[in-house]
């Protein structure tokens, strides 16, 4: 016969079994796995930021995914595709005012999100424009600069590069020797002389912003070139030709030599490295978003593929075990790059980022969306040399972005340094 302690330690031995099982039932019942969406990260935005998803998602699929083969197999970037992103708001989203959407930041890395789902260059010329160009505007320009350039450019009627990698200078943009000096003979004006390349839209750009080092104090400024405000011969734009990836976006050099660029026209509120970081940082964001858009039609396409490709006793390769894991692996890594990425967006619009925040979730993302879109490739054997299949063009795009906007080995090194507080790239 059990004693009354004993007796109270069985009864509570079987009440927690009995809360325990139905727990796991009523865990294992009401939701089925979704393979697109395997973590629920729906559940964590708002109803504004779905609907405006919808919105981009329903754009790329009809207007760019249509296009882009073609446009990556000739090299041809239509600029009229900034126009149609500026008529649903797309462009500067995160923007207040100035014809801008004035959304969250999860809400425009859900769009770069969808852009990138259908071709990495397509948000690359998105991202230049919105975060490279109209962010500085916004956030360094006069208000004469916002009002100026703003409307027209949310508008894709005005279109903006960012010139700072130089050919001798990538990683290392503090070495820059693109110079700006006062003017031999216009008054109020600088002369801007050097060369800047691997620049997305300068071929087409109509305002050109363009880092240069003061020549009287060796500091770094911002100026807004205007294309048609600069006499012949000041300044170049050719197209770089037989790119291996993002051949569906343009890129050309900047090439400057004595343009003269008023005074007015250098942004005002800010100096140094911290001028382009801040710009690149917000890019950088949108980066993290995008290539996992990417991944996940990488994803997709592999799936479809194994469940209709019948080999070994007409079975479909989605019955194997290597093609299963490689799924698995795909589908884990752009489940937590979305959760990542929306855990920096809020803490973002909140003001609670660190730089080195946003390198971790580029450097993460890129890289773990370039292994495993590399390991889907190989379900499709050789078929995915043909372009037809778009896995290898993902494959191609993936490559740059894990190295531009900060290689991951440098953002390693960014991360390194906070972790450690020494600096180790020199």
């Amino acid at each position: 016969m059990l004693n009354p302690i004993r007796r109270q330690a069985v009864k509570q031995f079987t009440s927690t079994t009995r809360n325990v099982t139905l727990g796991r039932r009523y865990l294992s019942a009401p939701v089925a796995f979704d393979w697109r969406d395997p973590l629920g990260s729906n559940n964590l935005f708002t109803e504004d930021e779905l609907a405006i998803a919808e919105t981009a998602e329903s754009y790329c699929q009809e207007r760019l995914l249509p296009r882009v083969l073609e446009a990556y197999r000739n090299e041809d970037y239509d600029k009229k595709i900034l126009e149609e992103m500026g008529e649903l708001g797309l462009l500067g989203a995160t923007i207040k005012g100035y014809d801008c959407a004035g959304v969250s930041s999860v809400a425009a890395g859900l769009i770069t999100r969808a852009v990138e789902r259908v071709d990495s260059g397509y948000r690359s010329g998105m991202s230049v424009q919105s975060s490279l160009v109209m962010g500085p505007i916004d956030e360094f320009g006069t208000e004469e600069m916002k009002q100026k350039y703003l409307p027209g450019m949310a508008r894709g009627k005005i279109l903006g590069c960012f010139g700072l990698t130089e050919p001798n200078h990538g990683s290392d943009p503090g070495s820059m020797e693109t110079t700006a000096k006062e003017h031999p003979s216009k008054k109020g004006y600088y002369s801007l002389s050097g060369a800047k390349t691997w620049i997305t839209n300068s071929p087409i750009a109509d305002v050109l912003l363009v880092w240069a080092k003061l020549q009287s104090t060796g500091k770094i400024r911002g100026f807004l070139i205007d294309r048609d405000q600069c006499p012949p011969g000041t300044l170049e734009t050719p197209a770089i030709k037989d790119k291996n990836g993002l051949r569906a976006s343009i890129t050309g050099m900047i090439q400057l030599d004595e343009c003269p660029v008023p005074e007015e026209n250098m942004l005002p509120n800010i100096e140094g490295l911290k001028g382009p970081f801040s710009c690149l940082n917000s890019a950088r964001f949108g980066i993290a978003w995008g290539v996992v858009g990417a991944l996940e039609d990488c994803i997709a396409r592999a799936r479809e593929y194994a469940l209709e490709r019948k080999q070994f006793k007409g079975n479909p390769l989605a019955k194997y075990q290597l093609v299963q894991k490689k799924l698995a692996d795909a589908a884990t890594d752009a489940a937590y790059g979305i959760a990542v990425a929306t855990q920096v967006g809020r803490l973002k619009d909140e003001g609670k980022i660190a730089p080195e925040m946003i390198s971790m979730i580029k450097r993460q993302n890129c890289d773990r969306a370039l292994v495993n879109a590399r390991a889907l490739q190989e379900i499709f054997g050789g078929n995915a040399v043909s372009d037809e299949y778009g896995i290898g063009r993902h494959v191609a795009n993936l490559f740059v972005t894990q190295t531009y906007e900060g290689q991951s080995d440098i953002h390693a090194l960014i991360i390194g340094r906070a972790v450690t507080g020494i600096q180790a790239f020199c």
